[in-house]
């Protein structure tokens, strides 16, 4: 009996030994490539993987930043990446473009972007930008935002006067440069200005005119848009985002030491409390309506050619 009981053992020990390495060799690995540098805007992917949200999904993600911005779903449309972070804008401007991409996740969903003014300068409101200086860093999709809200008070570019700052935001507002910019993130331009003392006053691009959007998204190549394992990685992203939710604090902690150096600081912590409200509860779901009617504005500003079908070319149902 001992010996048949002994042979059982060694029997389910192989078995499971068996099943454990099956698992191991099944692992899906992912290359993400991020849109910039970490920051608290990528805070569920870093949670999904310091909690081990991935490996319990059977994903091993290899996150990266990238060395220029512009690159990331270039190379997922190349097939040199899985999946990439970008904005809800730029991958109608891609898919107009004709690069094969398709959104299979939402990160932040609401906009960022915001036109700021300074406290101190009494601007309450867009129709007093009126012959005033306004920067802004990006051409394209930033014109646009500011033509729309500028629109909305009965002005035009000839209104204003237009100054390209580059990234040079927060600055060239304190030091007079200019009198507004637009392209001002909510959850950090705001929090930069308010620590240097110069307060700042935001107007909101969806409460001017804009169509609300999701801020950031992840893409995947058409060719695996299907794949199971996009999937599990939002199973993953959404309990990263519980998480959070639910214990800020201490997801802050496992965020920071995620790269200490570089994230430990005032403004990444002004910055998480400020964009925990704004992750996407469901990284997942998908809003049929609000992706239509955002290619709708985008095509009526001349942003985009051709407004094509979402589900049938650039998105997935959860």
């Amino acid at each position: 009996m001992k010996t048949v009981f002994s042979g059982k053992k060694w029997l389910l020990a192989g078995a499971l030994s068996l099943a454990f390495s099956a698992q191991a060799l099944a692992e899906d690995k992912m290359t993400l490539l991020l849109d910039w540098f970490v920051n608290p805007d990528h805070a569920p992917i870093v949670i999904a993987e310091k909690k081990g949200y991935f490996a319990g999904q059977g994903l091993k993600v290899d996150i990266q930043e990238p060395a220029d911005p512009s690159m990331p779903p270039k190379l997922v449309a190349a097939g040199k990446a899985d999946m990439a972070v970008t904005y809800q804008p730029q991958l109608h401007m891609q898919i107009d473009e004709g690069l094969p991409l398709t959104r299979v996740s939402t990160l932040v969903a609401t906009p960022l972007n915001t036109l700021v003014t300074l406290k101190s300068s009494n601007i309450t409101s867009i129709a007093g930008l009126k012959g005033k200086k306004i920067g802004f860093s990006v051409g394209g999709f930033e014109d646009t935002l500011l033509k729309v809200m500028l629109k909305q008070h009965g002005m035009t570019f000839d209104d204003v006067e237009l100054i390209n700052v580059n990234w040079s935001l927060s600055p060239s507002l304190i030091t007079g440069k200019v009198d507004a910019v637009v392209g001002a993130y909510r959850n950090f331009e705001l929090n930069q200005l308010e620590m240097e003392n110069h307060p700042g006053h935001a107007f909101y691009v969806e409460e001017e005119g804009v169509p609300s959007y999701d801020e950031l998204i992840m893409v995947v190549n058409n060719r695996d848009r299907d794949h199971d394992k996009y999937r599990r990685f939002n199973v993953a992203l959404e309990q990263a985002v519980q998480f959070i939710v639910n214990h800020p604090d201490e997801a802050w902690g496992l965020f920071k030491d995620y790269k200490p150096k570089e994230l430990d600081n005032e403004l990444n912590r002004r910055a998480w409390k400020d964009t925990l409200p704004r992750f996407a509860l469901q990284p997942g779901a998908f809003s049929h309506r609000r992706y239509e009617a955002f290619a709708q504005f985008m095509q009526e500003q001349g942003l985009i050619k051709n407004k094509v079908p979402a589900l049938a070319e650039y998105a997935i149902e959860p």
